[in-house]
């Protein structure tokens, strides 16, 4: 809508006038304090809930429960005024466009128009651990983080950032959660593919050439949020297990070593990382500025949030939780518990009140937002606390420049995922990427390179995969040679025989309550991402 004064604007409240809120010219600081005051106590609330939502065929809206989603879509946007969604499956560039278009269009008739904010986990690598990375499908594939911090050239992280930046925005995606720069100091832990290593110094300055290729100093129209992850560090997870996980909840800091955990935060707060994600685990036995650390998941921990990120590293951006910290979660016939670690004893509410008071402004991979509606009525949490969370979480939306145009081109997205100049870079870093840990000779020669005509034979890998040496066989005894590639650990989904009705409750069992475990024969481990 234009004037005969004002520039073009969107009247998002559908009131014929352009307020403030609606203002292009102004700032995106200015902004907000506008449109805060106009909320009702439910808009704000809804802003601070971010959960998965599910795609429908070709794009459209899935009114109705999906698999990981747990309502009809109109029913979060419309009715529980939500308005941050993390996407999984992407079938296509197009079928994204569309969906983002149609989540937009339905997030327009809310009472004042909140666009949405679609966010995604990590999905241009080869390996696939759904709902903590994915692999490439419609988009270009590059090497996984550890795969960059081998190659050890923070320019070709920040090209692979700004790929990704331009492939997530030509689809409507406009917040990363990711970068995962957790130091990978436990050699057993399941997740150091998505780490830069294990080095401080690499990691924090791998660390800022992905903010500055993925969202720019600070986030902008064109470009997009990332929310850093998993503060203050969650690679020294106790046994290498992992703190999705009741057997995983605790993490062990090396005695005097905190601070190199902590190097790639203090980079990416520096930089100016849009938000900041905290670990599911209970940093045991921690002490900071001479005060033993609570023995409660870091998402909970008021020490660790207000104290160490808020005021000595200065961190005024989204605290973000990590998913499903306030209840159990059901996913197909499976019950998980709530990753309330250290306290397991406290009900939704009183879990939900922790959060808020250590520190948290958006919940992660929840829709409860009657919990805080009725903490806020019962007089437990002050209004101008929810209003401080709004105004953080809505300064990141007016700088993206959502409030403005939040809509992408469908054909444009086709496009630009997934382009072969982007494919053909993502192979390069992939060679670039392999590391020879050791080169025996055979027959008085190195065995590497290969010679030229081989036979040989694959597991593993695709037939296809250019600069094979020769011929594929179908059998090893046909060949001169094997290449067999091995799949990196991953957090797996098995079948747990906790139900609802047992009166064994996980969190208190240990790892005997699931059964067919590869590290314990005969025992499995429920999981989830």
């Amino acid at each position: 809508m234009t004037s005969s004064e004002n520039p073009t604007y969107r009247d998002l409240n559908r009131n014929g006038v352009m307020d403030p809120y609606e203002d292009p010219q102004l700032t995106p600081e200015e902004r907000p304090e506008d449109l805060v005051g106009r909320l009702s106590l439910a808009e704000k609330v809804g802003l601070m809930f971010h959960t998965v939502i599910e795609m429908g065929e070709g794009g459209a809206l899935l009114e109705r429960p999906g698999n990981i989603s747990k309502s009809p879509t109109s029913q979060v946007v419309g009715d529980k005024l939500m308005n941050h969604f993390n996407v999984h499956d992407v079938p296509d560039g197009k079928a994204a466009a569309r969906w983002n278009n149609a989540l937009q269009h339905l997030a327009e008739d809310t009472p004042h128009g909140i666009p949405v904010t679609i966010s995604s986990d990590p999905r241009h690598a080869f390996a696939e651990n759904v709902g903590v990375g994915f692999s490439g499908g419609p988009f270009s594939q590059w090497p996984d983080s550890l795969g960059l911090a081998a190659i050890d050239d923070p320019a070709t992280t920040e090209i692979f950032a700004s790929v990704v930046r331009q492939e997530y925005v030509a689809v409507g995606i406009r917040a990363a959660l990711h970068p995962q720069v957790d130091l990978a100091t436990e050699p057993r832990w399941c997740r150091q593919l998505q780490t830069f290593g294990a080095d401080p110094e690499r990691s924090a300055a791998h660390t800022v050439a992905y903010l500055r290729g993925l969202q720019g100093p600070l986030p902008a129209p064109e470009t997009v949020a990332c929310t850093t992850k998993h503060f203050p560090g969650g690679g020294p997870q106790k046994d290498g297990e992992e703190a999705h996980f009741p057997y995983g909840k605790q993490l062990v800091y090396p005695a005097g070593r905190f601070e190199e955990h902590l190097a790639p935060f203090r980079a990416a707060v520096e930089y100016g990382t849009a938000g900041i994600m905290p670990g599911y685990g209970i940093p045991t036995g921690l002490v900071l500025d001479g005060e033993p650390v609570e023995q409660v998941g870091i998402g909970f921990n008021r020490q660790l949030l207000q104290g160490l990120l808020r005021e000595r590293l200065g961190f005024d951006g989204v605290i973000l939780t990590d998913w499903e910290l306030v209840n159990d979660n059901v996913v197909g016939t499976q019950v998980l518990p709530a990753r309330a670690w250290g306290v397991e004893g406290l009900d939704p509410r009183e879990r939900m009140l922790k959060l808020l008071d250590a520190g948290a402004d958006q919940v992660g991979g929840e829709e409860c937002v009657e919990v805080i509606l009725s903490l806020v009525e019962d007089g437990l949490v002050p209004e101008s606390r929810i209003d401080e969370s709004a105004r953080r979480i809505l300064l990141v939306k007016f700088q993206l420049g959502l409030f403005d145009n939040p809509y992408v081109d469908v054909e444009a997205a086709a496009a630009v995922a997934g382009r072969p100049a982007h494919r053909e870079a993502g192979r390069t870093a992939q060679s670039r990427s392999v590391v020879v840990l050791e080169n025996r000779e055979v027959l008085g020669r190195p065995a590497l390179p290969l010679a030229p005509g081989l036979r040989v034979y694959l597991e593993g890998i695709d037939p296809a995969t250019p600069g094979l040496p020769g011929p594929v066989v179908a059998t090893p005894e046909e060949a001169d040679v094997a290449i067999v590639g091995s799949a990196p650990p991953s957090i797996r989904a098995t079948t747990c025989s906790w139900s609802p009705s047992s009166t064994r409750a996980p969190w208190s069992s240990g790892p005997a309550w699931c059964t067919d475990s590869p590290r314990w024969p005969g025992r499995s481990r429920s999981s989830w991402t």
